[in-house]
This record gives C-alpha cells, structure tokens and sequence, in this order.
C-alpha cells in the first residue's frame, strides 16, 4: 500500500489507493464537506476518512452513491454499536415522529440496486431490533426480495451494492417503520438492467420506488429511450442527485423522477433543534439534454434543474447502518452520499401516502412552507449562481428543500 496526496479545490485530500474492482473500496478520501457533529463522542474539530463503495462505472451504467467512513488504510471501519445518526435523530430533524409512529401501512418501498446481497434479510433484521422498530421479514410478509424478473434467481453477489443495499433498506426502515419493503436486484449496474429492475418494482406494486445510483447523463435519444422505464404515474420514484459535486448524473435528471440532493445536517440550540446547510458532494446543476418540467420555473436552466428536494448526505455527520456481507463478522459502519438521501426521501413520500395524486416530483413546488429550506453552503463552481449554492428557496443543492413533516410529498 501507498499513499497519495492531492489538492482539490484547494482541500488537501489523503487517499490511499486500492483495487477498484468491484469487490473493493476503492479509494479512501477525506471529507471535505465539513466536520463531524459530534455523533457518539466524535469531537468536533475530526475529519473523518470515507470512501466510495462502488468503483466508477463504464459508459451506460451506474455507480451506486454509497460512502462509507473508513480506517487510515481504507478498511471500512466498524464497530460493536451504532455511532452515526439513527431513527430517531432522523425523525425528530426531519419532524416525522408522529407519522413515522402512525402511518405508512399499506405502502410499499420498493429499493433498486445491482448484484445481489445475501444477507440482506438478516442484516435489516440486527437493525431493526437494535433500535425497536418491528420485525420486517419474508415470513411476516414485511419484507421480499426478487430479481428483475420478478423471481428468485438472483445475481451474482458485489460487496460494494451490497453494502448499498444494507444502506438503503436501514434507511427506508429509519423514517417508515410500517412499510413492507420489496428489494428488487438488477443483474449488473447497466442502466438496462436497472431500468428493468424499475419497471419490475412498479408491476409488483409498489407505491415508492428508490434508486441510489447514477452515471454520466448521455444524449437526448437515449435518455428518452431510459425515461420511459421511470415514468411511472402514481409511483413516487426518488433518485440519488450524486457524490461528486456539482454536475449533473443520470437519472436524476429524468423528469419523471425526485431528484434528491444533500446536507450537511447537525444539531443545534435552535427551536428545530438542527442545522442544515449543503453538501459538497451532492449533485447539482442543469441538465444537457433533459427537458424543464412543467413545474420548475428557475430561470437560470433551460432544461431540467438537479435537484428537487434534499435530506442529510455528508458521511461526516452520517447515518448509522449494520452490514455483514463484505466484513466477517461484519458490524455497525457510519454511511454518508445522497445513498442516503434517496430512500430517506423515499420512506417520507411512503408516509405521506399521497403518491397516486401527484405528477412526479412536482409536489415540493407548491407546498415549499412543509420544507426546511436550506440557505447556506455550496457543492462547486458555477459563478456563485443558485444551481451549486444554497439560497433561499429553490437551490440546485437542495431544491426546494428539506422534509418538515410529510406536507411536501
């Protein structure tokens, strides 16, 4: 092993470099986008190494958003206990505790990843019970996982999606406990395959559908060709805005989608009590070739604006998430990326149950007073515009903003 040491806008960032097959982390970075918040102990002046748990991806296919803290040589670093944020802060950040208490029955969260994770079962199970949310199993009917062809011959397993996947499934669990949860796994991380895997979790009845992945955007063609496996009226289908700042990733940009970007999110002597302000990783910007939906009316994009709402994404003030697929015998690791956010977001359209009655993303456009909006931060250059700085109302980092009960999904 060796170590590198580079400059990135103007942040001096230490990576050591691993493999980068699929298998592996591979890289471990330090987070630039602010300090810890004194989650379990963690004192304020730390900066935490994280890296990216899904390598890079090849033209027509995704990348998954998942970032995970890591130890001085890049092993993802886990513990005996939960350290980041769980439930219950997510809850009372997000104002969702009454509903997350009471609603949500009768909706299915539909979570689309690659690969296949063989103890995704039994890992969402260690969570669950660790932070008393009721038991969601295949035997209780709670809990399915299927292929994208609606069967049980699932892929070859990945243990950087499948560490997404235990992401994902916390998270869907965190903000709506009484949701019954459909994994659906593509076979590979091409956009065909994950597309297909989409149309699946839609005939299998799904009223949300999250996707924590994304990839270059590619010419008008052929995302008019993808947009039609994410245009799914009545279905609310959240996706990841991205990790590497500003800029614009398929399919977020899809018009027919959530685009959900990411904040830094930390506790404060406030009447909220927390503090948002933007990512720095998080997606942002105008897309090259995707229409302006009818309800976006920022006039710095003729085309369609990334993102439309935000919840917390920084890995310094991450999420607590138990895995054991890639570390044996595995344990709690801290997660960050807009991972998060996507099913976060997800969940909270699940608990507002109010999918069937909205056009796409377009609720949060009207309904802004249900929204933390977040004014303060920025993911990149752009000249200072709105599209990578946070502002009051619509920004590109966050959108229109972030949850405050369930009145803007």
């Amino acid at each position: 092993m060796h170590v590198r040491t580079r400059s990135i806008a103007g942040l001096i960032v230490l990576g050591v470099l691993t493999a980068c097959s699929s298998d592996n982390i591979p890289t471990a970075t330090l987070s630039p986008g602010g300090t810890d918040a004194n989650i379990s102990g963690v004192g304020t002046a730390m900066r935490l190494l994280h890296a990216k748990v899904c390598p890079g991806a090849e033209p027509l296919a995704a990348r998954c958003h998942a970032l995970v803290r890591v130890d001085a040589g890049g092993a993802p670093l886990a513990t005996s206990g939960p350290t980041g944020y769980n439930p219950v802060d997510l809850q009372s950040a997000y104002n969702l505790a009454a509903a997350a208490a009471s609603n949500g029955s009768g909706q299915t969260i539909a979570i689309v990843d690659a690969y296949d994770d063989g103890n995704a079962e039994a890992d969402l199970a260690v969570y669950r019970a660790r932070f008393n949310l009721p038991p969601c199993t295949t035997a209780n009917g709670c809990f399915r996982k299927i292929d994208q062809n609606g069967g049980t011959n699932y892929p070859r397993g990945d243990q950087g999606w499948a560490e997404e996947i235990s992401l994902d499934l916390d998270m869907a669990s965190a903000i709506c406990p009484n949701c019954r949860i459909l994994l659906v796994e593509a076979r590979t991380n091409s956009f065909t395959n994950l597309a297909a895997a989409v149309d699946q979790a839609a005939r299998q009845g799904a009223t949300v559908i999250s996707n924590s992945y994304g990839g270059s955007e590619f010419s008008s063609e052929t995302s008019a060709t993808y947009d039609g496996h994410f245009n799914h009226p009545g279905i609310a289908i959240t996706v990841s805005s991205g990790d590497n700042g500003y800029g614009v990733e398929y399919p977020a940009a899809s018009q027919y989608v959530t685009a959900v970007g990411g904040t830094h999110l930390v506790r404060d002597g406030s009447a909220r009590g927390w503090n948002e302000t933007v990512w720095n990783g998080a997606g942002s910007g105008c897309s090259a070739y995707e229409p302006k939906p009818s309800w976006q009316f920022d006039a710095g994009c003729s085309r369609r604006s990334v993102a439309d709402v935000a919840a917390v994404a920084d890995p310094n003030t991450g999420v607590s998430v138990y895995d054991t697929y890639r570390l044996h015998p595995g344990g709690w690791l801290v997660f960050g990326g807009t991972s998060v956010s996507a099913p976060l977001i997800g969940a909270v359209y699940a608990l507002a149950g109010n999918a069937l009655s909205i056009t796409y993303g377009s609720f949060s456009y009207s309904h802004a007073s249900s929204l933390w909006d977040v004014v303060s931060g920025s993911n990149g250059s752009c000249g200072g515009s709105y599209l990578c700085t946070g502002r009051a109302g619509y920004d590109g980092p966050t959108g229109n903003g972030t949850p405050n009960g369930t009145g803007a999904f």
